[in-house]
């Protein structure tokens, strides 16, 4: 059972907010680079778990570097002294990214458009 005292409540809510920060962040950053921000916290469904329950991923940020269509994850962290954020990003959540993408480019008829995937 997890526990919810003020503490901890209080440090989910603070890490929430550096989170949100942080996108926010990378897409004044992206913007400053000329990169196009088409979609912020796009949230998809990208299939269903073994319960039978769908399975929905969030891309941080979407944006094109000219012809480039890039899914972006954000990690943002209080420093990098333990590890770089993209050490953060495991083979599961890189697999929920591709699904992720794969997803909005079809949905959006994107399939023949070049793209990345940018941590």
């Amino acid at each position: 059972m997890q526990n919810s005292s003020p503490e901890n409540l209080t440090t989910s809510s603070a890490l929430l907010e550096r989170g949100r920060r942080g996108e926010e962040l990378a897409a004044a950053f992206l913007h400053q680079a000329g990169y196009q921000i088409v979609a912020a916290n796009f949230i998809l469904p990208v299939g269903r778990n073994r319960n039978d329950a769908v399975v929905n991923v969030e891309i941080d940020l979407v944006a094109y570097e000219g012809p480039t269509l890039c899914f972006v994850e954000v990690k943002t962290r209080a420093s990098d002294w333990f590890a770089a954020p993209s050490a953060n990003v495991d083979l599961r959540k890189q697999r929920q990214i591709v699904r992720a993408a794969h997803a909005y480019r079809r949905m959006f008829g994107l399939t023949n458009t070049p793209y990345r995937y940018d941590v």
